[in-house]
């Protein structure tokens, strides 16, 4: 099985790559959905979360919170896996087309870079609050909040693991 592709976006060669794949994108007439996250562990509430996402277009490209990112907004015992296996992770699963490392605390240069047809954030999120939704409207894109599934989330996983196996 061959891997989506992985872009770093700290990396030229990477956003020169991630901009060529996108305009080729654009020139097939394909509409490019965008979410973002850590995704530090994958679960259930993840995997229903992107195959919502990806059903909203033709291609799904996933922003992951590098692993300086994620210590910047989650604190210095997060993440529990490396960046490079989360990227492979997501590239593995069959709705995710492409996936784009990035460094900054939010997916907003990301965003600015690539101009997604649609942007979609988990239900935590109110449509104002979304990084990146002005210029994805301005362009003409639509911005939406999923709804979470119940019940599924990485701060819940790690609560019963040290609630099972202790501190």
């Amino acid at each position: 099985m061959e891997l989506s592709p992985v872009f770093y976006f700290r990396e030229a060669e990477d956003k020169e790559r991630l901009k060529k794949w996108r305009d080729e994108l654009r020139a097939q007439g394909r509409k490019l959905v965008f979410t973002n996250g850590v995704f530090d562990i994958l679960h259930a509430g993840h995997v229903t979360y992107l195959a919502k996402a990806r059903s909203m277009g033709d291609v799904l490209l996933i922003g992951l919170n590098s692993d300086v990112s994620t210590r910047s907004i989650k604190g210095p015992k997060r993440p529990l896996q490396h960046e490079e296996d989360r990227a492979t992770l997501l590239a593995g699963l069959k709705m995710c087309d492409a996936v784009a490392v990035f460094d900054q605390d939010t997916p907003f240069d990301l965003i600015e870079h690539i101009i997604p047809d649609v942007l979609v954030k988990g239900g935590d999120y109110t449509i104002d609050t979304i990084v990146g939704r002005e210029t994805v409207e301005r362009n003409g894109g639509v911005v939406l909040p999923l709804a979470f599934v119940e019940g599924r989330s990485t701060s819940g996983i790690v609560e019963r693991i040290i609630e099972r196996y202790g501190k």
